[in-house]
């Protein structure tokens, strides 16, 4: 959580960064003040201080003093370690687990749920009315696309996933209001990406987007859905990332599957089985 407002620094207002930067230097205190003394502490007002939660993901002061005093004071029970070059097998098992607990862990205390409940709720509008939803990701996050896109049409959703720039360049040019496309990028910094997620905002179309907290992508959607961790972008085969995209996949198709309920997905995932029987040995 404070990596994540440490990232979040140089996008926030003079007046949210000495919020940001009196919650760095003493979080435990942080936590247990009240916002009028926190105010005063920041030479800010203390609307400034709920404002200064909302920027950086979270839905206001209670909200974050929560998961802020779950951070400091039980901590993560795992940290990220580096795989080095002299490991063991078995060190190698422990720190890869350790390494995406961590992370889990992470996105569980920091996660923002209205950030989560607006990107939930834009993709079942879009499912009502029978709008597109696509997945744009390039190289790794391209992949992790193509898993969204296999989750999202077993719901009967009409969805697309592309992870040739190109592509995403001319589905984006021809998306609308109504629409959503949902960006996923480790780094933040692909320019195809940015690219596409511009053009698609531009028409119309509600941009989600799945990256890093201070990214030049966090800031070019309607919506952002932060995936903050430990491991580098620059690693040559990101692990820890991919796996914490894929689980936030996850959380939004079970949310758009509960809110589109199971009266209409029930018989229509049966027949999706029975007809799969025949693919399989009895």
């Amino acid at each position: 959580m404070l990596d994540r407002i440490q990232a979040s620094l140089p996008s926030l207002a003079p007046a949210e960064q000495r919020v940001a930067k009196l919650c760095l230097a003493d979080p435990r205190a942080f936590a247990k003040l009240p916002v009028t003394e926190l105010a005063d502490r920041a030479h800010v007002s203390k609307p400034t201080v709920v404002r200064f939660c909302r920027s950086v993901g979270y839905d206001g002061l209670s909200d974050f003093k929560l998961k802020l005093a779950g951070t400091v004071n039980e901590g993560v029970p795992f940290i990220h370690r580096s795989v080095d070059a002299d490991d063991k097998t078995g060190d190698v098992m422990v720190k890869v687990i350790d390494n995406t607990v961590a992370a889990f862990l992470k996105y569980r205390n920091e996660a923002s749920n209205a950030a989560i409940e607006r990107a939930v709720l834009a993709l079942v509008a879009a499912y009502k009315s029978g709008k597109q939803i696509q997945f744009f990701g390039v190289g790794n996050s391209g992949i992790v696309a193509q898993d969204a896109q296999h989750k999202f049409f077993r719901l009967g959703i009409n969805t697309t996933a592309y992870s040739d720039g190109h592509m995403q360049v001319m589905s984006a040019s021809i998306l609308g209001p109504g629409d959503c496309v949902i960006v996923i990028s480790n780094s933040g910094r692909t320019r195809d990406l940015m690219d596409a997620c511009d053009i698609a905002r531009k028409n119309g179309a509600t941009t989600i987007v799945i990256t890093a907290s201070g990214s030049p992508l966090a800031s070019a959607g309607h919506i952002h859905l932060s995936a903050d961790h430990p491991e580098g972008f620059d690693r040559y085969s990101p692990m820890v990332s991919r796996l914490l995209h894929l689980m936030i996949i996850d959380i939004l198709a079970t949310c758009v599957a509960l809110r589109i309920g199971g009266g209409k997905l029930q018989p229509l995932l049966q027949e999706m089985k029975n007809n799969l029987r025949s693919k399989r040995y009895a």
